[in-house]
């Protein structure tokens, strides 16, 4: 392939603008503030489970506690009815039943009583638990939010900065023949530098330095002609600075 020196010499703007966004781009996907939002959101879902376990904890004791309420209540109203049924004038015997009944209902009832204060002291507890672990989770989130802010405000500038570099590469590559444009485009779609200066006898693409026969290669093409590195396949291109 044959292109104008001084054609040729424009892929090296054309390089530094790709290793402009490469740079760009590894910054972008660097970014220590995306490190550091995933590491809040495995905080965020270690407090949100955390939160879980103590709210399912004080509604299994909350549970418990009305069950104790309502058989509480239950005996009060037997205790009630038993006065009732005495006051009404039984007979002596149902007056003996029913005063061994409400001795076995008061000892019931104080059973109740002293378990149900025992819940009620450890649903406290729990509570106390469910209000730290919300208090948690809801600092770890502001925490997750802050970092997401820091992230999209980076993000924001690198975007700016990549259409700017975009648009400076696309105004490069329009004044480039297309057939050397795309072997340029090929060559860097394998990966690494495309196109490099040669200084010397050494390639500005991989930085390796050419053997003697290379070098006698390049020599003797005509200054139109697009010679290319033996070890990397990228464009050198030739300048006064070239052997």
């Amino acid at each position: 392939m044959k292109a104008d020196p001084a054609v040729q010499r424009r892929l090296l703007d054309l390089a530094d603008a790709d290793a402009e966004l490469n740079r760009v781009q590894h910054r972008r996907r660097s970014l220590p503030e995306l490190e550091l939002i995933g590491a809040a959101e495995r905080e965020v879902r270690t407090k949100r489970d955390e939160l879980v376990v103590a709210e399912t904890a004080f509604s299994d004791l909350d549970r418990e506690v009305k069950r104790l309420e309502n058989e509480v209540e239950q005996v009060r109203k037997r205790e009630q009815r038993d006065r009732d049924l005495m006051a009404a004038g039984a007979s002596a015997k149902q007056l003996e039943d029913l005063e061994h009944e409400l001795q076995t209902l008061a000892r019931r009832q104080g059973v109740l009583e002293d378990e149900q204060l025992e819940v009620m002291e450890q649903r406290e507890a729990l509570e106390t638990n469910v209000t730290k672990s919300r208090e948690a989770l809801a600092e770890s989130e502001e925490k997750l939010r802050e970092v997401q802010e820091r992230r999209d405000e980076a993000l924001a500038g690198f975007e700016s900065s990549q259409a700017r570099l975009q648009g400076e590469r696309d105004l490069i590559a329009k004044g480039l023949p297309e057939d050397l444009l795309a072997l340029y485009d090929r060559i860097r779609a394998k990966g690494g530098v495309a196109a490099g200066l040669l200084q010397g006898a050494r390639c500005g693409a991989c930085r390796i330095e050419l053997d003697r026969t290379a070098l006698n290669e390049v020599r003797e093409a005509a200054a139109d002609d697009v010679v290319r590195c033996e070890e990397c396949g990228a464009i050198m291109v030739r300048t006064g600075e070239s052997a």
